[in-house]
């Protein structure tokens, strides 16, 4: 794999990982649009997927790492003396868990059928801007609720709507804001959450990944490219964090809807006339 391409699949990997507009549709858009070739064989792919995500989660981690070391050590509190009160933080820890269940689960059972089933390009242009339209009417919506507000209800909710995300188009984020949005939550804390929800799910992908990785090894001259896309993905993923909650402070998500819908529009069009 060129350098080049690892850079420009490590940008759109932490950018649109976290942007709610799909990391998975967008990777699968970029070589289309561009014709590179696909990496063979699969495990090949499967291995750089693996070290896009590990940057990701590197960049999550590093952004919210002050409220991490709280909700680990709180939630290890609550297993370990559970004669104390529990506390918003070690709730938090346990529910963001629980949150990551039904589309782990999901993932593991129908990996291959996902897969093979779902990525198409049009299915991605159409459920990117379904999804985006379902965001916006979400995002009308008046939301108070915090993060601190956050139940056992909320945490099957939003992650039985992380599942639509094993589709490739849906977008992870975008899907459990829109959800977030849904049951009151005010837009810093929808993104919030979504961000929060995204550490055990990326971190269990990562984990059951790497695992076939290392019993398989790397595949030759991937090394590097893997590098540079970790450290790609890892940079550009705090950026979008940072971002978005900077930006959701004075604005509504109405940018990303009128991206993905346009976005849409345009694969559509390129799919139709026969130009792509």
């Amino acid at each position: 794999m060129p350098i080049f391409h690892a850079i420009v699949l490590g940008l759109t990997q932490g950018f649109s990982e976290f942007l709610p507009i799909s990391s998975s549709g967008h990777l699968i858009l970029v070589r289309w649009l561009f014709k590179w070739p696909e990496l063979t064989p699969p495990s090949t792919a499967k291995a750089f997927d693996v070290a896009l995500h590990l940057g990701t989660l590197i960049a999550v981690v590093a952004y919210f790492w002050r409220e991490l070391i709280v909700y680990v050590r709180d939630g290890a509190q609550m297993v370990l003396h559970r004669e104390r009160p529990s506390t918003v933080e070690g709730r938090m820890a346990w529910l963001l868990i629980l949150s990551a269940v039904p589309a782990g689960l999901v993932g593991a059972l129908f990996e291959s059928a996902v897969e093979e089933k779902l990525g198409k390009v049009w299915l991605i242009a159409v459920t990117s801007i379904v999804f985006a339209l379902l965001l916006a009417w979400a995002d009308r919506r008046t939301g108070i609720r915090k993060v601190e507000s956050y139940t056992r209800k909320d945490a099957l909710v939003l992650g039985a709507a992380q599942m639509l995300a094993l589709n490739p188009g849906t977008s992870r984020s975008g899907v459990t804001i829109t959800a977030a949005r849904f049951t009151g939550f005010d837009r810093d804390a929808a993104a919030r959450l979504s961000f929060l929800m995204s550490i055990p799910v990326i971190g269990g992908a990562v984990v059951f990944k790497m695992a076939k990785l290392l019993k398989d090894g790397i595949p030759h001259g991937l090394a590097i490219p893997m590098l540079v896309g970790i450290v790609t993905a890892a940079i550009s993923g705090w950026i979008a964090v940072w971002g978005t909650i900077k930006l959701l402070r004075t604005r509504s998500f109405m940018p990303f809807v009128v991206y993905r819908v346009v976005m849409g529009v345009v694969v559509l069009l390129l799919l139709a006339t026969g130009v792509r």
